[in-house]
């Protein structure tokens, strides 16, 4: 009697932020799906955003669970509770955060080597991981959580320095060696970059760095004929070894798997189907910046100013630390019933981009969001904030020509409470842009075909299929 062929057991290692940790869950599941064996290791708290996500996996069979690991609050200084990106309320408390990243490498290799799984897939903010890795002879991919087209414009700007040599914040340049003519300004840059500084963050970039140099590859949530030029470049030119599977929400399949997927939805999700189901086709437009966004107040008010004034219907997602006393115009609500919806707190995101209600996406264009919306087949207002957002503000409007900029210039991630990046008058006139007449029409018609392409890529035969199959091949032929 012949032995069963062996099963490939996985770890799964995310970064503590909803941006990491949904994408990576979802991987997981997918790998699942695919014949292998998938831990999750989250924290407790992180852990019960998914636990109802992975037992309903299990129940239809899929070998994959959660592992948990402590997180070192106390020796990093954080207050109870904080085990999470988007629970960090200050500046101060950043680097406390990456600090107590570094602190998880004993406990996960006690972990680690108790379990011996044929593979880790670790978040780039755990660069110790290689090295883990590579002690037990076990091979490491990392997850970045953006694009090969990001991936390669940092590349770009980190080994060229093209911003050094312009004197004006707001003078463009064009970022060298890429595929595409890429312009950028110094003010669209991160403030470590622009500053010449060296921080925390730069100095955990360079071990990042390191790190994914002597791994066994990079995992990306992306398809190739989305970024075909910088899935070719990323691998050609930079030298990576890289697999583009996603997209991977993709795996979410029914309402549920999308109203559960990273947290608790502040709104009811029959709710919110009810309301888009009362409103025409494409003409709602969903306004969202993300789990870590922070606006101040001012500029909040220009953007409830502005969402008004274009008169289109919307769902506009606040987080929940601003009360309505702060930031609504008096009778904003009341005014707008019907016509515009607000959610406080989480929204079920992928279920309300599906919805064929939806003809536009007003976003701060981090990944997992423009990825969503490529995938829903919904073009972008793009408003970045801060990380790579700048960068892929420019593959939305310049390259996959889906999207319009609102005028966002400056790079900030912890703004001023006074501070107004982008008027009212500026917010009106995108929102009119995309929602109203020919322009809009084309751009929809654009991303309907992109969605189109991200399904097939995930299907049996597509490219992110096939590079599933290939990896977990090539890894089934390391393992003994």
């Amino acid at each position: 009697m012949g032995s069963k062929p062996h099963k490939l057991h996985i770890y799964f290692f995310p970064m503590m932020a909803h941006g990491h940790m949904i994408p990576m869950v979802d991987m997981a599941r997918l790998f699942a799906r695919h014949g292998v064996k998938a831990t999750i290791i989250l924290t407790p708290l992180n852990a019960a955003l998914f636990s109802r996500t992975i037992e309903r996996d299990r129940e239809t069979g899929l070998e994959i669970s959660i592992r948990l690991i402590n997180f070192p609050l106390v020796e990093a200084g954080l207050p109870e509770g904080c085990e999470n990106l988007s629970s960090v309320t200050s500046r101060e408390m950043s680097p406390k955060i990456y600090k107590a990243t570094e602190l998880l490498q004993e406990p996960f290799q006690q972990l680690f080597e108790e379990d011996h799984p044929d593979c880790l897939v670790a978040d780039l903010f755990f660069p110790w991981a290689t090295e883990v890795a590579n002690k037990l002879g076990i091979p490491r991919l990392v997850f970045y959580g953006i694009s090969a087209y990001a991936l390669s414009v940092y590349h770009a700007l980190r080994c060229h320095k093209p911003y050094q040599h312009i004197e004006s914040d707001s003078e463009d340049f064009i970022v060298p060696g890429l595929p595409d003519t890429i312009k950028l300004t110094k003010r669209q840059l991160p403030d470590h970059m622009r500053e010449g500084t060296e921080n925390h963050l730069t100095k955990m970039i360079e071990k990042v760095i390191k790190s994914e140099l002597s791994s066994y590859g990079v995992v990306i949530n992306s398809f190739h004929e989305l970024e075909p030029a910088y899935s070719e470049h990323f691998r050609k030119v930079l030298g990576r070894r890289a697999w583009h599977i996603g997209p991977v929400s993709l795996c979410n399949r029914d309402n549920e798997d999308k109203s559960c997927r990273g947290n608790q939805t502040s709104i009811d999700e029959h709710e919110c189907l009810t309301w888009l189901a009362s409103k025409k086709s494409n003409s709602v437009l969903y306004v969202c910046f993300g789990s870590l966004s922070r606006s101040s107040t001012a500029q909040l008010l220009d953007l409830a100013m502005g969402l008004e004034a274009s008169g289109q219907q919307f769902i506009w997602v606040v987080r929940k630390e601003k009360t309505e006393e702060e930031w609504l115009l008096e009778g904003f609500e009341k005014r707008l019933e019907g016509r515009g919806l607000i959610i406080r707190g989480w929204a079920p995101q992928v279920l309300i981009l599906d919805h064929e209600a939806v003809g536009g996406f007003m976003t701060h264009c981090g990944w997992n969001s423009t990825l969503e919306a490529v995938t829903a087949g919904v073009p972008m207002i793009t408003w970045p904030l801060f990380a790579e957002q700048f960068y892929n503000e420019k593959l939305v409007t310049d390259i996959l020509r889906i999207g319009v900029g609102v005028g966002a210039q400056e790079w900030c991630q912890w703004p001023d409470d006074s501070k107004v990046f982008v008027k009212k008058e500026d917010i009106e006139k995108a929102v009119t842009r995309l929602m109203v007449g020919e322009e809009g029409e084309e751009l929809r018609s654009r991303a309907r075909a992109l969605g189109d392409m991200a399904k097939k890529a995930v299907e049996k035969g597509g490219s992110s299929y096939s590079n599933l199959n290939a990896l977990l091949e090539e890894l089934k032929l390391k393992c003994p």
